[in-house]
This record gives C-alpha cells, structure tokens and sequence, in this order.
C-alpha cells in the first residue's frame, strides 16, 4: 500500500489502466483516488466501476494530492496546466504524455518534481512496458512511488537520458499499433486464401503470441530463429524473398522514425499539417 494521495487529470483508457491496476495490486484504496476531467458522465462511469472520487476540478482533484498523474491529450497539455496552479511543493507530478518533455512540464506547472513516462496499450491488461525518467528534484521516495504507480500496468523500466522518452514513444508506445496493422494484414491474407476469418484469427493470434513466447524462452537473436525455420527454397524462403523485396524492414524503420520525429514534434508544440482532400478526379 502506498498510502499517498493520487489525482488523474484527465480520465481516459490510460488513466483508468493506471486506477485498475492500483486497485488489483492493492497499492491504493478507491478513496485515496481521484479521477478530473470536464465530462461528469466519464467520472460518473469511473465511480459506479471503481468507487473512486470524481469531479471536474483540476486544481482541486491536485491541491490534496501527493501524486498527480497528468493523462490529457498532448494538445491539450498547455491549456490544462494552466489551471493546475495548485499542486503542492511537495507533491509529484507523473506524465504519461508524449511528447512532453519535463522542462515544459515544470515550465506549465511551475513545480519541480516531475517524472515523465511512456506506457503502452497492454497496460490495460497488465501486461504493458513503461519507460520512464525523472528530474533532479524528485526524491528517492517519490522515485518509488513512481515506480510502484507505473508497474501497475506491466513492466517499466527507468532511464537516465530523457532523449529516450521520444524513442521509446516510437517503438514501444506506438509499438501495439504496429503489431495489430501487422496481424489484420496476415488474417486479411488468411481470408483471401480461402480461411473463414474466425479460423484466420485464431492461426494469426496464436501464431503471434506462440513466436513472442518461444523468442522469449529460447534467448536467442530473432535472425537466428528466423533461419532456423527457413529451409533453402521453401515456402518461408519464398514468402520472406517477397517481403524483402517490398521494403518490409525500410518501411517499419521509417514508421518507427517517422514516429519519433512527431514526438519531438509534439514537444515543441509545433503545428499539425494535415493535407487537403482531393478527389481522384484533381489529379487528371
């Protein structure tokens, strides 16, 4: 039990892993927590689930708190820390946003104590990783409070170089997106060939996690593994010939970066370009 007060600004599907997996583990009680956003019928939902406190001031959720997990958008960072001019001195501030780099947080907030982090998705289930780093300012203690808060949703590992926070958001926060493109491609295929999709799904899942578990286990390099079920002309051979041939790996590498890139981006807040529609006839 960590005994400490935590307020959630900004109620969303993170934010609600965090509570979930506070709650399972037994680090807090539903009234050491409390959940702010502007939708009462969100807090609504989080109370009846949780038995959590909810309600729709910021500044008051993080004045009583000695943890205050900053969960909003990262476009409305700016806005609500605004509002947020009353978190104690000695309280911490722990960001799950990306993008946001711990000088603008203690910038916005003016407050010192600040831990910025990047969980991903399988959080939800307790099966996420989290990367994380913290200021100067915060305190061995607040450190491990942190890390308890964090490893509610899975693994997290710390890091001394913030410059990893931004890389970590392009290959492991980011990362799920790309392995559910990757298996919707490989049931599709599935499909086209002949398979019912249920039966498509179910090779494709099964598939996927049996290759993770086995890596795991066998602590060999991927490349190894991959040649070990790679017989000299055959089927693996061909289909693996086609997928080099199509830049598999340039067009993951340059996700990835690509990825990076907006991180950086959305740190310095600049301006989302979004291109204008056409219709197909603009370009005869």
């Amino acid at each position: 039990m960590l005994n400490k007060k935590i307020a959630f600004v900004g109620p969303g599907v993170m934010a609600e892993a965090m509570i979930a997996g506070l709650l399972k583990k037994k680090l807090a009680n539903p009234e050491d927590i409390t959940a702010s956003g502007p939708r009462e019928e969100r807090g609504a939902e989080l109370h009846k689930r949780y038995g959590i406190l909810a309600v729709t001031d910021n500044a008051a959720a993080a004045s009583h708190a000695d943890v205050v997990v900053l969960s909003v958008k990262p476009q409305r960072l700016t806005e609500v820390m605004k509002g947020l001019k009353g978190i104690r001195s000695d309280a911490l501030a722990l960001s799950i946003i990306a993008g946001a780099s711990i000088k603008k947080l203690s910038a916005g907030l003016k407050h010192k104590a600040i831990v910025r982090s990047m969980p991903n998705t399988p959080g939800q289930i307790g099966k996420g990783i989290t990367v994380w780093t913290a200021s100067k300012e915060t305190t061995e203690e607040q450190q491990r409070t942190a890390r308890s808060i964090l490893g509610a949703l899975g693994e997290e590992v710390f890091v001394e170089d913030e410059g990893y926070l931004d890389m970590a958001t392009a290959l492991s926060g980011t990362g799920p997106a790309y392995v559910f493109l990757f298996m919707e491609a490989l049931i599709d295929a599935g499909v086209h060939m002949g398979f019912p999709r249920r039966i498509a799904e179910q090779l494709v899942l099964q598939t996927i996690k049996g290759s993770a578990s086995f890596y795991e286990q066998a602590q060999r390099h991927p490349a190894a593994l991959r040649n070990q079920v790679t017989s000299p002309g055959g089927t693996s051979a061909e289909a693996l010939y086609y997928l080099e041939k199509a830049g598999f790996r340039t067009a993951i590498s340059r996700a990835v970066w690509a990825a990076y890139q907006r991180s950086v981006e959305l740190g310095k807040e600049k301006p989302v370009h979004i291109p204008e529609a056409h219709s197909p006839e603009d370009e005869t």
